[in-house]
């Protein structure tokens, strides 16, 4: 995003997830930031206290579609359909991220209308079974830049990436002089 200072977004996706999300906010909590949560409406429904601890430690909470549909897989009032199962649980939000991305151009019509589409610069790829905590760590660190928005995951699949390197990450985005936003 814009920005004349050194504020980034630091986002997960996927969530709420009882494995994962408390931790997340425990470690959110002791450095002191605030972060957006892209929430999927399958998820809030199984875990509404969840999400309520989310809201509650003052974060961001946003809309990921109800059931992670590609957008380019997924025809037009498919997609629209399970986003606003989603926006049904969380009626003040106004933002949108799209699973995986991928999302059309009339899809992205329809949609701009309602919501701000949020992407990213900075993928952590905490998400890849194949990659190491440290490249995760190191990959966000080497892209983030003022503006910036990371992506991680709330989730058990990325869950052995982003425990060890966390902390650290925000530790140190914040030596370098980055404050963190979940205000858009």
């Amino acid at each position: 995003m814009e920005t004349q200072d050194k504020r980034i977004w630091l986002t997960f996706d996927d969530g709420p997830s009882p494995q994962v999300t408390p931790w997340i906010l425990s470690v959110l909590k002791k450095e002191n930031v605030k972060a957006t949560f892209f929430l999927l409406g399958q998820q809030i429904e199984e875990f509404p206290k969840l999400t309520d601890a989310i809201v509650k430690d003052g974060h961001t909470i946003a809309n990921h579609s109800y059931s992670h549909k590609n957008g380019w897989l997924t025809n037009k009032g498919k997609y629209l359909e399970d986003i606003e199962s989603c926006q049904e649980l969380m009626p003040n939000n106004k933002l949108f991220r799209p699973p995986y991305g991928k999302i059309t151009k009339s899809q992205i019509a329809v949609l701009k209308k309602k919501y701000k589409i949020i992407l990213w610069d900075v993928l952590s790829y905490d998400f890849q079974q194949n990659t190491s905590a440290e490249r995760v760590q190191e990959n966000i660190i080497k892209n983030t830049k003022a503006g910036s928005i990371i992506v991680l995951h709330n989730n058990t699949m990325s869950f052995k990436n982003i425990y060890p390197i966390l902390a650290k990450t925000i530790q140190q985005l914040k030596k370098e002089g980055y404050s963190f936003s979940a205000t858009w």
